[in-house]
């Protein structure tokens, strides 16, 4: 069946529909060449049409041990050349059947470069997928359907829930109290390698509660949407402030930002991808990283606020991370366990367990 994305500019990109059904959401990019399943089960990517940049998709199939979440929460998928017969050791199943059970519009056969250079030029916009024949007034109601807001909750854990470290042999584990935002896969993975016992609360558990374990640290998670939209989280946030050591990540960094004084804003078409260069501004090194954010820390409201810039973005010099000049606080923009992707960022969950006094000096 013959499809088309409709961006809110009027533009129009032809392909083909997968299944028939049709999608309403945020057109994003993403320039990762691997790490499409990992971003089909990305939280952050909750109510979002995804374009991929890299041609063909769906080689190495689908396997559930790349997934970083319980489900998918895209609601499109955009990309030029499906594999419908992937090939690779832990394949499990194929993407079109994936896509198809979790129920996620697929346009393929398109030109995602000229897709991706209209949303670099207009800036991050709203569409739709419908097929290529859709009535104008249905065209018409879709666009008319606004993206929910605050989609924190549709993607955090519904109840409490701990994991164990993976080595069972450590004695008194730090105990880390992961406030679940969007939390990938990969994260809490990374963290309990590390030895960490971890217990992981819904989004809009209350301080008092988060206390109440007495943990040895509070990781903020990754998650979707503008941080502005959870005023009641940020709330929270506040009363954690010099309680306990802290760490935050993607959108765990802005809400951090944010219930420190500072104040953030949306780009223009994001940081999306497994190629991003990011600066240490204290010892001059570039890391690679792997990002997925539409938001960022205004540094300019930084001013004034026990608040340092630790990193920074090569390519358009956003703030990437930050810490606490008094308190052992700290956060980063991007995603330093994305896999597949660079590894180069893991010591920075090392520097974590050295902030709760568990880490070597």
């Amino acid at each position: 069946m013959k499809g088309k994305l409709i961006l809110e500019d009027g533009s129009v990109f032809s392909g083909d529909l997968l299944n028939n059904i049709k999608a309403t959401g945020e057109v994003v990019f993403n320039t990762g060449m691997t790490g499409y399943q990992e971003i089909l089960t990305d939280p952050s990517y909750c109510r979002q049409i995804v374009t991929l940049t890299y041609p063909l998709i769906g080689n190495y199939g689908i396997s559930d041990i790349f997934k970083q979440s319980r489900r998918s929460f895209v609601n499109g998928f955009v990309i030029g050349e499906l594999c419908t017969d992937g090939s690779n050791w832990h394949k499990e199943g194929d993407i079109a059947d994936f896509l198809t059970k979790q129920g996620i519009p697929c346009l393929y056969n398109v030109d995602t470069r000229a897709v991706t250079r209209q949303i670099r030029s207009g800036g991050t916009m709203k569409g739709i997928i419908v097929p290529e024949d859709a009535a104008q007034t249905e065209i018409d109601e879709l666009f008319a359907v606004p993206i929910k807001k605050d989609v924190v909750a549709e993607v955090s854990t519904p109840s409490e829930y701990e994991l164990q470290p993976l080595n069972d042999e450590i004695v008194d584990p730090p105990h880390v109290v992961v406030m679940d935002f969007g939390v990938k896969t990969n994260i809490l993975r990374s963290m309990q390698k590390l030895g960490c016992m971890l217990t992981v609360v819904p989004a809009g558990t209350k301080a008092e509660d988060v206390l109440a374990v007495n943990p040895d640290g509070i990781f903020l998670s990754n998650g979707p949407g503008d941080p502005k939209d959870v005023p009641e989280i940020i709330g929270e946030i506040k009363k954690l402030i010099g309680k306990k050591p802290i760490f935050g990540i993607c959108l765990g960094h802005q809400l951090l930002a944010l219930a420190l004084g500072a104040d953030t804003y949306k780009l223009k078409f994001g940081h999306r991808g497994s190629n991003q260069p990011v600066k240490e501004i204290e010892t001059g090194k570039v890391h690679i990283s792997s990002h997925n954010h539409g938001y960022a820390v205004d540094e300019a409201s930084l001013k004034g606020l026990p608040l340092e810039v630790t990193q920074r973005s090569v390519n358009d010099g956003t703030v990437e991370g930050m810490r606490h000049m008094e308190l052992p606080i700290y956060s980063i923009q991007y995603h330093p366990e994305a896999a597949p992707g660079p590894d180069d960022n893991l010591y920075l969950f090392d520097e974590f367990l050295r902030l709760m006094g568990r880490g070597a000096e």
